[in-house]
């Protein structure tokens, strides 16, 4: 008797338990299960939407290397803008977007619009790009801004860069600016500077470069 007591009891314990907290457990599980699916939903959705870029991007590349070069094709060429625009707007938020701009700032210097180059690569440079692709982007809008004529503008570009590791690449950018701007002096520390920072006979047209200095002043 006692038995069947304590299960009828622990039947009611359980009866008031659920009564207590079956709603908010239910609940629990669906809110869950939504965050579950909602996750796996996100990720295909993330996974088209590279793919559609990549082809895209796959289709940019073919149309540019018709459009620069002796042989331009100008419809070739009004395909590459096309597909630019749609991967910066449609697909803004991918490394697609910034390639896509940084090719077509080397269609635009090819065409000798250098504005157009500019504003390309400030698109890139906005656009949360990867460290290597920022430092590369900044470095093409020094040599840009310099053919423009205005070195000293380029070089205060590379100095502005936050990002360490890339010491030999910067370093003879500035190498070429300071020369562009005739200070050989500059020029020479800046080479010296990027030759000491690289790896012996990595760099041999940097070493060239400072050859060729060398020979000038004796």
């Amino acid at each position: 008797m006692a038995e069947l007591r304590t299960e009828e009891e622990q039947i009611q314990a359980l009866k008031s338990w659920w009564d207590e907290n079956g709603k908010s457990l239910i609940l629990g599980i669906v809110v869950a299960l939504a965050a579950v699916l909602g996750w796996k939903g996100w990720q295909q959705q993330e996974a088209v939407k590279a793919e559609n870029a990549s082809i895209l991007y796959q289709n940019l590349l073919d149309s540019v290397v018709g459009a620069i070069g002796p042989q331009q094709d100008e419809a070739k060429l009004a395909t590459a803008s096309h597909l630019s625009g749609q991967l910066k707007s449609e697909y803004e938020s991918t490394a697609y977007a910034n390639y896509a701009a940084l090719i077509m700032a080397r269609v635009a210097v090819e065409q000798s619009q250098l504005d157009k180059a500019v504003e390309e690569l400030d698109w890139v440079l906005t656009h949360q790009p990867t460290e290597s692709m920022y430092v590369l982007a900044s470095m093409r809008k020094a040599r840009v801004i310099a053919d423009q004529g205005d070195a000293s503008k380029a070089i205060s570009i590379i100095d502005s860069i936050p990002t360490a590791g890339y010491d030999v690449s910067l370093n003879e950018l500035k190498g070429d600016l300071y020369l562009s701007k005739g200070d050989r002096a500059k020029a020479k520390a800046a080479y010296e500077s990027a030759l000491n920072a690289s790896a012996v006979g990595s760099r041999p047209l940097l070493e060239m470069k400072l050859n060729d200095l060398a020979a000038q002043e004796s």
